[in-house]
């Protein structure tokens, strides 16, 4: 915490890792969807004339989407291909995404539980630049801590 007139520490978005049960070589360049949004119920209660009554409902999350420069190495192919082909019933895992200060020290951990992907793109391909090649994946999870 800092102190009064202080400027507090700011953590840059480059410094971060993603962690996938069973994926060792999950290096990407970008991450998003980490999100959490909670359905308002609304009910009114029998003589009161100010409004109605407002209670949290259902929380809901975005897919996460993870980006990467295309490699030899197919692992997160291989885990969309065994939920596309149900070749296997343990196809949830789960992924945390780790946010580093300058020094390297962990500074915030978001864990997302029961996910498993729900759409891969491959590369575009143009002859005229000579950009990376990127491919995504979109993952669906339950839960996140």
């Amino acid at each position: 915490m800092p102190q009064p007139g202080q400027q507090p520490e700011y953590f840059r978005a480059f410094q971060f890792s993603v962690e996938i049960d069973g994926i060792d070589q999950a290096r990407f360049q970008e991450v998003g969807g980490i999100d959490a949004t909670t359905d308002v119920i609304e009910y009114r209660e029998g003589g009161d004339l100010l409004g109605p009554r407002k209670l949290p409902g259902q929380t809901k999350h975005s897919n996460l989407t993870l980006s990467r420069g295309y490699t030899a190495d197919d692992q997160l192919w291989i885990w969309f291909e065994d939920v596309m082909t149900g070749r296997t019933t343990n196809i949830r895992r789960n992924v945390s995404v780790v946010q580093f200060d300058m020094a390297g020290q962990e500074t915030m951990r978001w864990n997302l539980f029961q996910a498993f992907p729900v759409k891969y793109t491959a590369a575009s391909f143009n002859a005229k630049d000579n950009n990376l090649s990127i491919e995504r994946l979109e993952v669906a999870y339950e839960r996140i801590e």
